[in-house]
């Protein structure tokens, strides 16, 4: 009796690590937490359609200040939401895709196309002339991306890697200005990835307060301080100013926050455990 018992306890934790993973992962329950972000996300693609349709139209009419001031809000809704419009293959580097990255892939600028095209456009060629068919390339793309988010498996490992990626995202091409070098509306999209990497934290909250409360009260210290920082380059609408109105003192203020902000957050993981 007592060799079979050794026989089974040595079967158990010879089972390879992705099969003990998926294991701890079925004994978690986060139905609620992953139905609840497949809403948030619902609805920030729900906007983002609208307001998207609205840039385009604008675009097409001709109206530069128009376009340009619809710019930044939209994408707003895109970022806080991107770890799931990245899980559908090409549709996120078709709307969200740098010039940069498209040539690191080897590809042309005729194969560049989205908002960060119609960015170029408008403020640095200050037209909207030639581009029509790449803005209703934009709204069919968000129209589709829309469609697909309806059917979207929220998995534990999407949320919480995703809000680990919304921070690198900040920390790697948000604070460098590198994410719109021609408009400079980077502080958007900073504060949009931040606050989707915030929601997911919220949403794990009360099965992260039973694992680990001193994490979450970590967690919430280091989101004021990110927030607060923002906070203090608003503008009287409650946009953000430009990129390249910060001081370097301003901006590695902003990275050790998010730096101090990454650590901790990584360690959501243990939601699993």
């Amino acid at each position: 009796m007592a060799g079979c018992g050794n026989t089974e306890e040595v079967k158990k934790e010879d089972k390879p690590a992705t099969e003990q993973a998926e294991q701890a992962t079925k004994e978690v329950d986060l139905s609620s937490e992953l139905s609840a972000y497949q809403q948030f996300a619902l609805e920030q693609m729900d906007q983002f359609l609208l307001d998207t349709e609205k840039f385009v139209n604008l675009f097409k009419a001709g109206d530069i200040e128009g376009a340009k001031a619809a710019y930044a809000p939209a994408r707003m809704y895109f970022e806080r939401s991107e770890p799931i419009a990245e899980s559908f293959g090409d549709l996120d580097p078709r709307i969200d895709g740098r010039l940069a990255d498209i040539q690191e892939e080897g590809k042309g600028e005729e194969e560049w196309s989205g908002y960060h095209k119609l960015e170029y456009a408008l403020w640095e060629e200050n037209t909207t002339k030639g581009y029509e068919a790449v803005a209703d390339q934009l709204l069919a793309d968000a129209k589709e991306l829309h469609a697909l988010v309806q059917t979207v498996e929220v998995t534990p490992d999407l949320m919480i890697t995703g809000a680990v990626d919304l921070l690198n995202e900040v920390s790697t091409s948000k604070i460098t200005g590198e994410e719109e070098i021609y408009s400079h509306t980077d502080l958007y999209d900073f504060k949009a990835n931040i606050e989707g990497a915030e929601k997911i934290f919220e949403i794990l909250r009360s099965k992260l307060e039973a694992k680990d409360s001193t994490l979450v009260a970590t967690l919430d210290e280091k989101f004021k301080a990110v927030d607060d920082l923002l906070a203090q380059h608003t503008t009287a609408d409650g946009g953000y100013i430009s990129y390249e109105e910060l001081t370097e003192e301003n901006t590695k203020a902003l990275a050790a926050a998010v730096n101090q902000l990454g650590e901790p957050l990584s360690q959501m993981g243990i939601i699993l455990e």
